[in-house]
């Protein structure tokens, strides 16, 4: 709901505070006072386009501020603001200002946003409804969301969404499965020579690290082998290690015998290192041993790594990742085998999903062309009062090709009319007149308006072209529309006025050759009185008066 709106310096306004409450609140006063600069103003908040031809002559800047209380947790705004990261509570004020240079500002809660995001955000707070100018409603790409809405089977619709989400997923996984497959027989025979190639080889992860120390140790054996002598010389020959070690030991043990154990620890040291030794001999015996000088062998190595690395460059990966390389064309050629049997089992599975979705899809076509039916029959009971009798309202429901199912469902849903009994039904923007477009929509926000996502509705002059009854019709369903939303209406009818629950009256004023559009809230008297001005004319009679007093009474 509007709370507030402040204007300073739009167009004739200098400086305007209005506060705005639930219920149906008009807008009066003599053509070309001003209301339109009012619409205009809270259009800067919703988004429309800012022009420097708004600032007030001998201004600099302009600033339209608008404070709106959105109670409604479900509604679309709150998701939009998660999506952006604004705080968005129960209150939610907006800011706008432009000066001369074109330069602007928009503040949503203080947090700066875009021009582009405001109207996103606009088209969750008000709906305005022109003679001209029905925006959501004029437009077919809306009418299956709006007719969704007025019926509220939400769970219904989730549950359709998620089912055509498994049916897609389903058809994407059978189809690239095909794909997969076509593009390996393609492939076959290539595949099997490469598999064939690489089993012969049967790389190893590791294997050239391994191979490429192993081959350094044979360019180098004799080297190694005379290192590894002279190692077991030193320890067993001339000095003999060992020897000296077991008479170092025995000495040892002989003192240690005068002196109570003192010299245990040294004993044990020589213990260990006589072990050390023996082991480090042993090593060097089987290491010498193990050294290969078989020229053979090492070019049986250089022949195996130069025929990995030959397969590695071939297929563009390192000697490493030949193993992995072999089992994914081992996969390859099994889905080409297997193949046949996968796809069919993947078919089964989007059958299933599409069976899945056409069923909730028909429970849902199917509520939708009873809501449709009930929708039809109250917007029709709505066109007599307001001089529509000869009009006809049809919701057309038409189910879609398969290449047209969606999340949805897969019925296209449009609103058409009739405003002649001969007249064929038509798209609803095409065959109404201007105020016959406004009074459709009327009757049709009448019956949407508990499904409506806004909590404001705004009609500019929906009476235009209409008077007497109709006008008067035309005020009645304002008021009720009005118990479910908040209404503002700019009108020149009486009868519409009437029916207000707040009145405001625009007037234009020029002092000292400087022209200012004010707004004043009526009390009862002054409504009383601006009403009869609009029976009267310029000189408002005892008369007008008195109808003035009827009409509100009515």
């Amino acid at each position: 709901m509007l709370q507030s709106l402040s204007i300073r310096n739009v167009v004739l306004i200098d400086k305007l505070d209005l506060d705005f409450k639930s219920g149906l609140s008009v807008l009066t006063g003599e053509t070309g006072a001003g209301k339109s600069i009012l619409l205009d103003s809270l259009g800067l908040v919703l988004g429309n386009r800012a022009e420097t031809s708004l600032i007030r002559q001998g201004e600099d800047k302009l600033s339209v501020t608008a404070v709106f209380e959105v109670r409604d947790k479900s509604n679309p705004l709150f998701a939009l603001c998660e999506e952006y990261e604004l705080e968005a509570d129960s209150e939610i004020t907006i800011k706008r200002s432009l000066n001369r240079e074109g330069k602007g500002k928009i503040f949503f809660n203080d947090q700066p946003i875009s021009a582009r995001l405001l109207k996103e955000i606009g088209k969750y707070l008000v709906e305005v409804h022109g003679q001209f100018d029905n925006q959501g409603l004029l437009n077919p790409a809306n009418h299956r969301d709006v007719l969704d809405a007025y019926a509220g089977y939400k769970n219904l619709l989730a549950e359709v969404a998620e089912k055509f989400v498994a049916y897609k997923t389903a058809k994407a996984a059978r189809i690239e499965a095909e794909n997969n497959v076509a593009k390996a027989k393609s492939d076959e025979e290539a595949l099997r020579h490469w598999v064939d190639e690489l089993e012969k080889i049967a790389p190893e992860a590791g294997e050239e690290e391994t191979l490429g120390k192993k081959r350094l140790e044979m360019m180098n054996a004799e080297k190694i082998i005379e290192s590894l002598n002279y190692a077991f010389g030193a320890l067993t020959q001339g000095a003999d290690v060992q020897s000296a070690l077991r008479q170092a030991q025995s000495a040892m043990d002989r003192a240690n015998a005068l002196v109570d154990g003192k010299y245990d620890q040294i004993i044990a040291m020589l213990d260990q290192a006589l072990i050390d030794v023996n082991e480090a001999v042993s090593e060097l015996e089987e290491a010498s041993e193990s050294v290969s000088l078989n020229q053979n062998e090492l070019e049986n190595i250089e022949s195996r790594l130069f025929a990995l690395r030959g397969l590695a460059r071939k297929h563009q990966v390192t000697v490493n990742e030949l193993p992995q390389v072999l089992e994914e064309f081992r996969h390859k050629l099994s889905a080409i085998e297997l193949g046949e049997e996968g796809i069919n089992r993947l078919r089964r599975a989007e059958e299933h999903a599409k069976t899945d979705y056409v069923k909730s899809a028909n429970e849902l076509s199917a509520r939708r062309k009873a809501a449709a039916l009930t929708l039809d029959s109250q917007v029709m009971a709505e066109l007599p009062p307001l001089k529509m009798e000869k009009a006809r309202f049809v919701t057309v429901i038409e189910k879609l090709d398969e290449n047209g199912w969606n999340e949805h469902g897969f019925d296209n849903v449009y609103f058409t009319v009739a405003t002649n009994p001969n007249s064929p039904q038509g798209p609803i923007n095409k065959i109404a007149s201007g105020g016959e477009l406004a009074r459709f929509m009327l009757a049709l926000k009448v019956n949407l308006a508990q499904s409506s996502a806004v909590s404001t509705m705004i009609f500019d002059e929906v009476d235009a072209g209409v008077g007497g009854a109709t006008a008067q019709a035309v005020g009645e369903r304002l008021a009720r529309l009005a118990h479910d939303v908040q209404v503002l209406v700019v009108t020149h009818s009486p009868q519409v006025a009437s029916k207000g629950d707040n009145h405001f009256k625009v007037e234009k004023n020029t002092v000292d050759n400087v022209t200012t559009t004010s707004v004043c809230e009526l009390d009862d008297l002054e409504r009383h009185e601006e009403i009869a001005r609009m029976l009267a004319g310029e000189k408002i009679t005892d008369e007008a008066r008195a109808a003035a007093r009827v009409l509100i009474g009515a």
